[in-house]
């Protein structure tokens, strides 16, 4: 009697296995079709009930995974031809716009370049007080507070003011002092999203008179001049363009090292038959 009621018990576990791999095949279906449309994450929703609600359709289930890796594939796939795609528009951006500045490099030394605005070349701006914008060709924007005077004030930070608002920067971590035909000359610099949004707030009034002090010993005050706001604010547009063009880059990267992966699994899948 034991040994019937167990057959009879492995009949029923067997006819349930294969009604659960009949309906899972079902899922399964629908998730080739879907892929087959380019509709992945519908695809991905249809392996993944089968997971949930047939998690002994074993078959189903592996044939599941192999689909999953492929749609992965393909939407890494996508992702890469989207990002070539935006990448292009910001190259085309930067073409449009790179003739606006000038790019300080010297190979002997250094790996990456600034650009400058034109119009804040070193030649152009001697014994000068004033701010310099400058972009790395990663998309890295600072600005530079050049004091230039016959007595040092030692100044570490700025403030600028328009109207009743302002912005300060914290005192600067990268700061160099010289001299030169007796005039004393002192640099700070400061980077973006690290100046306490002075640059922003330089941006933002562009148009309008700018004041600045900068702060040390002493305290030295100033205008900005219309030119220098405007190329602070040119900088400030390539330095937007540049960052996201490395943004993409990194992005790229990204997506082919998931590509990778995920071939690699389907071969090792491949490979364990």
């Amino acid at each position: 009697m034991k040994k019937i009621l167990c057959i009879g018990g492995m009949a029923l576990m067997l006819m349930a296995c294969n009604n659960s791999e009949e309906k899972a095949q079902a899922y399964l279906q629908e998730a080739q079709q879907l892929f087959e449309q380019g509709l992945y994450s519908e695809a991905k929703s249809q392996i993944d009930s089968i997971r949930v609600l047939y998690p002994k359709a074993f078959e189903s289930r592996k044939a599941g995974i192999k689909l999953m890796q492929q749609i992965e594939l393909k939407e890494q796939a996508r992702t890469l031809a989207y990002l070539d795609s935006a990448y292009q528009a910001k190259v085309a951006v930067f073409d449009s716009i790179k003739g606006n500045y000038v790019l300080e490099k010297d190979t002997a030394y250094q790996e990456i370049g600034n650009y400058f605005s034109s119009s804040q070349t070193v030649e152009k701006n001697i014994n000068r007080t004033f701010l310099r914008a400058q972009v790395s060709e990663q998309g890295v924007m600072s600005l530079t507070s050049i004091y230039c005077g016959k007595g040092n004030i030692h100044h570490t930070a700025i403030k600028v003011s328009s109207g009743d608002t302002f912005a300060q920067t914290p005192a600067s971590t990268d700061v160099y002092e010289t001299s030169d035909l007796g005039w004393n000359i002192e640099k700070a610099d400061f980077v973006l999203g690290q100046d306490s949004s002075v640059i922003d707030f330089i941006v933002m009034h562009k148009d309008h008179p700018i004041r600045v002090e900068f702060i040390g010993d002493k305290t030295y005050k100033t205008t900005l001049q219309t030119a220098d706001r405007k190329a602070i604010a040119s900088v400030y547009e390539l330095a937007q363009v540049l960052r996201a063009m490395e943004q993409i880059k990194k992005d790229q990267k990204e997506a082919n090292l998931k590509a990778e992966f995920i071939r690699r699994k389907m071969q090792e899948g491949s490979e364990g038959k």
